[in-house]
């Protein structure tokens, strides 16, 4: 008898406190579409505040499997923007 499949692991991906209080953080542009297979490491959105452009990476190796947050939209620090299936579940 094969033992019970356990639920896959989702990891998010979350906004980090990036120093910039007080300023609008932007979802600026999604680099990687839902569905894409990633690397640990691979640069996945964009976030904009003022001036400075700052780059998200991918948790995980695996698949993007949601978005969370369309483009264009204000993001804070702990805002999940996506979910990862990890590569052990792909």
């Amino acid at each position: 008898m094969k033992p019970p499949r356990l639920p896959p692991r989702i990891d998010r991906l979350l906004v980090p406190d990036v120093g910039m209080d007080g300023r609008e953080l932007m979802l600026s542009l999604w680099l990687v579409p839902e569905g894409s297979r990633v690397l640990e490491g691979d640069r996945v959105v964009e976030l904009v505040c003022g001036a400075a452009t700052i780059d998200l990476e991918s948790p995980v190796c695996g698949r993007l499997v949601r978005q969370l947050v369309g483009e264009d939209f204000p993001v804070s620090a702990g805002t999940a923007i996506a979910e990862f299936l990890s590569a052990d579940e792909v």
